[in-house]
């Protein structure tokens, strides 16, 4: 490993207040009998817009990494693996899109959501410590992973599903082909250190493409030196900083050779951050990787670019955006998502 690549640059640490604990009970007002409701106005449910297979994928995600859920999570995971396998078809690909009248207004396909419901059923078979909820995660996985999307993207969050189901079953074939898989089609970095980024066009959740990279790299076989996810990582890390806090690639994504703009910034980037360095921090041993998950919980707490917070304490619901004017107050699903999986970091790394 090269000294920039292998090791994260450690950057000064500012004072914060101590992360609160995530609070799930925006999740649970957002929640039915049937699912997870995608949008809402300010704190409020907007129904009319339907259910995706995405945002209940994620919800799952941050249940099942709860280390001593309640029995209210415990039902609400099982309610999002019920969703999921009702989205999935005999041949693992996934319906989208569900109305309120809960009818699907999709076909099954093997898009972005193809891959977040893999990530979160592989992370349901290795975390959850419901053995009904494993046990049906893994059926709907295996299913699932016999396919393969053409966005990386979709494979990206596919293959770091795979990478949870071989931490509880590493002789999971299945799953070790797809891992291996899903780091081929993110692609090798680029020589150039002035943009290594294998694509040309930074987009969303960028940092769920190295963090696969640097997981695959653990395979006993076929897996990709460790040294390009982390080339990947620190070089997106240290270009989303501004004057030491996060300012992250906002949603009209950043091409190369183009001007960057600042807003809107999503919390899914700060998320998918925040993930990227844990694994690096864990994988590698390296304590400087603890600032970049540092930064992203500062970034909600207002270590932003505006200074604001990015969340609402009293409901518990993640703003969905930073704008040039300050926060959109709506307080959608993935926002939401975003803003609890980040602070389940700080339980390890603040």
């Amino acid at each position: 490993m090269t000294a920039t690549a292998g090791r994260a640059r450690a950057t000064p640490r500012r004072r914060w207040v101590t992360a609160p604990a995530p609070s799930f009970a925006h999740l649970a007002r957002l929640s039915d009998d049937t699912g997870l409701f995608e949008h809402a106005r300010h704190a409020i449910v907007r129904r009319e817009h339907g259910y995706c297979t995405d945002d209940v994928a994620r919800g799952l995600v941050v249940l099942c990494r709860e280390p001593e859920p309640t029995g209210e999570l415990l039902r609400l995971a099982e309610r999002y693996l019920a969703f999921l396998t009702h989205a999935q078809d005999a041949g693992g690909a996934f319906h989208n899109r569900l109305g309120h009248d809960r009818r699907w207004a999709d076909e099954p396909g093997l898009g972005d959501w193809w891959g977040r419901a893999l990530w979160g059923l592989g992370t349901a078979v290795a975390r959850s410590p419901a053995a009904w909820i494993r046990e049906e995660a893994l059926v709907a996985f295996s299913r699932g992973a016999t396919r393969r999307s053409p966005a990386p993207h979709a494979m990206a969050f596919a293959g770091l599903g795979a990478a949870e189901v071989l931490r509880r079953h590493p002789g999971h074939v299945t799953a070790a082909a797809l891992l291996a898989d899903a780091a081929s089609a993110v692609g090798a970095p680029d020589s150039d250190a002035r943009w290594p980024w294998p694509q040309q066009l930074l987009t969303y959740a960028n940092a769920a493409l190295a963090e696969v990279v640097i997981v695959a790299s653990q395979l006993r076989h076929g897996g990709p030196p460790l040294d390009e996810g982390l080339r990947m990582l620190t070089w997106l890390r240290d270009v989303q900083l501004r004057d030491g806090r996060l300012s992250v690639v906002p949603a009209a994504g950043w091409r190369r050779g183009a001007v960057r703009l600042h807003h809107d910034q999503q919390p899914i980037e700060v998320a998918a951050l925040a993930d990227a360095c844990a694994t690096a921090a864990t994988v590698t041993g390296d304590p400087a990787w603890e600032d970049g998950i540092r930064q992203a919980i500062g970034w909600f707490l207002g270590d932003n670019d505006l200074g604001t917070p990015m969340w609402d304490p009293v409901t518990g619901g993640g703003y969905d955006g930073l704008t040039a004017h300050g926060p959109n107050l709506n307080q959608g699903a993935e926002s939401t998502l975003a803003l609890i999986s980040t602070l389940q970091h700080a339980r390890r790394w603040s």
